[in-house]
């Protein structure tokens, strides 16, 4: 699983409206030392959570989950790894012959599922599928952890508090509308649900049901799973039909110094300076603009991304996400 912090079209899930009662003085606190025991905090969760309307018994059944604050979430939260991988590294990690091989023989399975909702949404099917891929190994591997606990553990005693504690009381009001059950939901140590992995947050503005007018299961159910990706790209403004990328050859005359994601150009234009397809030939979208990156600077891989590139930055605001995912779902469907 890849972890980041979610977009809300541009805005990170941390800054969109979040409910009355997590906004109060207690949702203000940020080190365990402030707010007392863990049991005190689960206690004036429960108080603020039911006095918002959410029931009393679901409430206890979700904090039962979470008796002490859980070590195996801190210690991920606090000993995150620092490293820096270049875009060749990150790509040889990310996309591997299994990954490949896995995703397409996920894809041959839900063909016609994906199909129906890649057109429903009029987002491409490849970035589903790769998005999909990237974030749970096609739905195998979506996290262990039970969201409650690991949000009520980082919202008592986070490097985040305020964030997580919003994040709970989130959590709390989806299991309030009967879409999953506490133990049902399940995700990273970080709180992030089910094949998407969605914060709840992000599972607010963009979980979708598949046919929709159902519950928006994202842990079980595919075409939920699916729909709510392809939600989430088409209201971050994806354009049907067009292109997130390609690979390019870039002429040595082009200097780093020149490219760049923010430098938007008409394809043509970057044709007259000796931009190519990879392989040779002309572009096939001499009207649409692009911007060339070259990820590992001069002698490194290059290429043309669009409109749709962007797009897939608002999943995960990452250059290499965003390639990856783009050429694992070009390799997969």
């Amino acid at each position: 699983m890849l972890r980041r912090q979610f977009l809300v079209c541009g805005a990170v899930s941390a800054a969109v409206a979040t409910p009355a009662f997590a906004k109060s003085k207690a949702a203000r606190s940020s080190s365990a030392a402030e707010q007392g025991s863990y049991a005190a905090f689960l206690a004036g969760v429960r108080r603020e959570a039911i006095s918002h309307g959410l029931s009393a018994a679901l409430v206890d059944e979700a904090l039962a989950l979470t008796a002490e604050p859980n070590q195996k979430v801190l210690k991920a939260d606090r000993h995150q790894p620092e490293f820096t991988l270049t875009w060749a590294q990150y790509k040889a990690r990310v996309i591997t012959d299994k990954k490949i091989s896995d995703g397409q023989a996920a894809v041959s399975k839900r063909e016609a599922l994906l199909g129906k909702i890649s057109q429903l949404y009029g987002v491409d099917r490849g970035v589903i599928a790769g998005i999909w891929g990237l974030e749970s190994a096609y739905g195998t591997k979506m996290g262990t952890f039970h969201v409650v606990d690991a949000l009520a553990t980082l919202a008592y005693d986070g490097r985040r508090a305020a964030f997580f504690r919003a994040e709970l009381f989130k959590a709390l009001t989806i299991l309030g509308q009967g879409d999953i059950t506490p133990a049902g939901m399940l995700g990273s140590y970080a709180g992030a649900m089910g094949q998407p992995q969605f914060m709840p947050s992000a599972y607010e503005q963009y979980a979708a049901s598949f046919p929709a007018g159902g519950r928006r299961d994202i842990w079980n159910n595919e075409g939920d799973v699916f729909a709510s990706i392809a939600n989430y790209l088409a209201k971050c403004h994806w354009i049907a039909g067009q292109p997130w990328g390609e690979a390019v050859d870039v002429p040595e005359t082009i200097e780093q110094g020149q490219i760049g994601r923010s430098i938007m150009r008409p394809v043509s234009y970057w044709a007259t300076q000796g931009v190519r397809p990879q392989g040779g030939g002309d572009f096939t979208n001499m009207g649409l603009s692009g911007a060339v990156i070259r990820p590992d600077g001069v002698g490194g891989e290059a290429y043309m991304v669009y409109h749709n590139f962007n797009v897939i930055r608002r999943y995960n605001p990452s250059d290499f996400y965003a390639l990856g995912v783009g050429l694992l779902g070009s390799a997969v469907v």
